[in-house]
């Protein structure tokens, strides 16, 4: 089992920077793919970004790229989701999630643990 909690959500101006944390706890953080989604309300889940377990590859979603970085400190035992130049459209509630396997899946499905996730809102 991995517990994972994430922080550092809130209310941002159009423009503005952001820095998620994910804390796991319970399993070798190490071994796991770590991953970002979001839910805005009434959407389903989208895939934001993911990490090897080395934090040597990394995948994106093209509404993303170029804003959002995603790292981790595998001594912490923590992932971090850096967001700058937000906009309106990026408010949801942003989710970390891990997977006990060796690829960079876009695909909820794939993931085994979940957080109870952060707000993000941007206001216009």
């Amino acid at each position: 089992q991995v517990q994972l909690v994430e922080s550092g959500g809130g209310l941002v101006q159009a423009g503005g920077f952001l820095r998620l944390s994910c804390v796991a706890s319970g399993q070798p953080f190490s071994s796991y793919t770590m991953c970002w989604f979001r839910q805005a309300p009434g959407k389903e889940r989208e895939f934001v970004a993911a990490i090897s377990w080395s934090g040597g590859s990394t995948n994106y979603a093209d509404s993303v790229k170029g804003r959002f970085t995603i790292s981790r400190d595998n001594a912490k035992n923590t992932v971090y989701l850096q967001m700058n130049s937000l906009k309106p459209e990026d408010t949801a509630v942003y989710y970390c999630a891990a997977g006990a396997h060796r690829i960079l899946s876009r695909a909820p499905s794939r993931y085994d643990y979940w957080g109870q996730g952060t707000q993000v809102t941007v206001s216009s």
